[in-house]
């Protein structure tokens, strides 16, 4: 699968992108007119759609396993998951192997075009009419002449495909009337979050992109400072997404360490993107943590002590 790996290059040299609110973005078909997107560092290897062994009782989409250098991973047909209106077989087809949430998984796809870099001031949250969609389309990338690019929301495609997992009972945290503020655009990931706040017994407010979000912490910030009031009383953690339309979680992490205002609340970053190098992305904007996409007793036992302290 390494004819069309040249477009991936190095994953260190996408590590500069950190703290710039720039994004690289590999555009790919599925037989329409539409183009979709899927962030590069989500994305380990495209090539050759391999041989598929078929399995019985396959959820919706799932078109079977392949296997690849010693591990056999599910191969999900993005064409049929999204119902569009031609089969798979008769457009052709690559195959992508994303990496994410702790996962591996091989996408079809008709075709994949080229990456981009985008500023994600240029990555929108799509309207209300597409993002009522099952929350499939995460953001849209408008580019030269008009054209839309559609950016998927991969972690609610994972969801919808293979089921949530399912979360049991967390021990609270210690200290009463926790506050967290958090950031996410997959609708997917907030629910998961809200439902471990919610078991830890934290109190909680969101926002669905990094300039939101940024508003949002000013104004409380702001709001604070006119009343006389302490602001770790009225929070006490912030947890971010890397990526998020508008404003990533790297720019915001910088913003906030940057404030003085914040000083002592922690940051953590929680993200489906869990490498080292993406960590070390993190570290170097100032996260206090850094916890990947998802579990929730990961999440739990990340937040706990530091909401304790």
């Amino acid at each position: 699968m390494a004819e069309n790996n040249t477009l991936l290059q190095t994953v260190d040299a996408r590590t500069r992108l950190a703290g710039s609110n720039q994004m690289e973005i590999l555009l790919f078909s599925l037989g329409t007119c539409e183009t979709f997107g899927i962030n590069v560092f989500k994305v380990r290897e495209v090539g050759r759609t391999p041989h598929i062994t078929k399995t019985p009782n396959m959820p919706h989409g799932v078109e079977g396993l392949v296997s690849l250098r010693g591990n056999v991973i599910p191969v999900l047909s993005l064409a049929a998951f999204l119902q569009l209106d031609r089969p798979l077989a008769e457009r052709g087809g690559a195959m992508m192997v994303a990496e994410f949430s702790q996962r591996t998984i091989g996408f079809l796809v008709h075709e994949v075009d080229r990456i981009i870099r985008v500023d994600w001031e240029r990555v929108k949250a799509p309207e209300t009419v597409l993002a009522a969609n099952h929350g499939l389309i995460t953001a849209v990338i408008e580019l030269e002449y008009g054209r839309l690019v559609s950016i998927l929301d991969v972690e609610q495609i994972l969801a919808n495909a293979f089921g949530e997992a399912i979360i049991v009972d967390l021990a609270p945290v210690r200290r009463s009337n926790a506050n967290v503020f958090f950031a996410d655009d997959s609708l997917v990931a907030r629910k998961k979050i809200a439902e471990v706040l919610d078991l830890l017994d934290v109190k909680h407010k969101h926002a669905t992109n990094g300039a939101e979000a940024w508003g949002r912490l000013q104004a409380i910030a702001a709001h604070a400072q006119q009343t006389g009031a302490a602001l770790h009383d009225e929070l006490n953690l912030i947890l971010v997404d890397a990526e998020m339309p508008e404003m990533d979680g790297y720019v915001l992490t910088k913003n906030i360490k940057g404030d003085a205002r914040f000083t002592g609340i922690p940051v953590v970053m929680h993200s489906s993107l869990s490498s080292d190098a993406n960590r070390a992305m993190g570290k170097s904007v100032g996260v206090d943590a850094y916890v990947a996409k998802f579990s929730a007793d990961a999440l739990a036992d990340t937040l706990r002590p530091l909401l304790d302290r």
